[in-house]
Parts: structure tokens; sequence; C-alpha cells
């Protein structure tokens, strides 16, 4: 998979006539995937990295529920990275990309719905053997 495969995807978002706030839902047709696993991550410590690492089947979808962090992508020949600080809106990871989550505000909350239950085989940990899959 190449980083144009990367997706940002608006999660519709409801307001409240009377401004008692917003409500975002997510339903089937928004991923391209049945939903697996759901977790989320929070009261990571300023400075710290979480993630890097990819997948070889799962598919993931990112989202800052509260505050904001930065998801560096890579696919083994090109890097960027996204800023997600909105909770309607998040983004798409495919397989064979990988992601490292930093510069997480005070606060930040991120969401992740992935494609399949946990297996420890699905991880690729090492960023060299990452590399070396995409440059064979």
């Amino acid at each position: 998979m190449s980083l144009a495969s990367i997706k940002k995807i608006n999660i519709p978002k409801i307001s409240d006539p009377d401004g008692r706030g917003n409500l975002s839902v997510i339903e089937k047709d928004i991923l391209p995937f049945e939903i697996k696993r759901v977790y989320y991550l929070y009261d990571v410590p300023s400075g710290s990295t979480r993630g890097g690492h990819a997948h070889k089947e799962l598919q993931q979808f990112l989202i800052a529920l509260s505050g904001s962090f930065d998801v560096v992508l890579d696919d083994g020949n090109a890097r960027k990275t996204i800023t997600l600080n909105k909770p309607n809106e998040g983004i798409l990871i495919p397989t064979g990309i990988w992601r490292e989550l930093e510069n997480f505000s005070s606060g930040a909350v991120c969401l992740s719905l992935v494609s399949e239950e946990y297996s420890e085989e699905d991880y690729i940990r090492e960023y060299q053997s990452f590399v070396a899959l995409h440059n064979t």
C-alpha cells in the first residue's frame, strides 16, 4: 500500500438545535470493514510515542475523541504526518502502513476501530523488517 491509500473520513455530526452539544455516529457504511475490536489510548505522557508498527491484515480507523495527536505514516518509501484534532473525523489506515502516534496534547483520547481481533502474528514490529518487505 502507498500513502495515497490513506483516507481522512468525515463522521456525520448532528448538532442539537437547542445548543446541548453534538452527536456523531459511525455506522456500517462509513468504514470498509466490520469492526471486530475497539480500543482507546488516553493519559499518554507528554513526549511519549505510541504505535511503532504495521499490520499484515488489519485495517484501522483512528479518531481524536478529545485533544489532538499526530499520526506519522510510512509506506516504506515516503512519510507523512496527519494531525487529528476533531472528534468528527478520522483516518483510515490500510494494511501495510507503518504508523506512529506522537505529540499527544494534555487530555487527548485516541479511539481505534479495527478490522481484526488481536493477533501478534499480524504485527510487523521491526522497522527494518517492514522496509525490507516493501523493497523486495
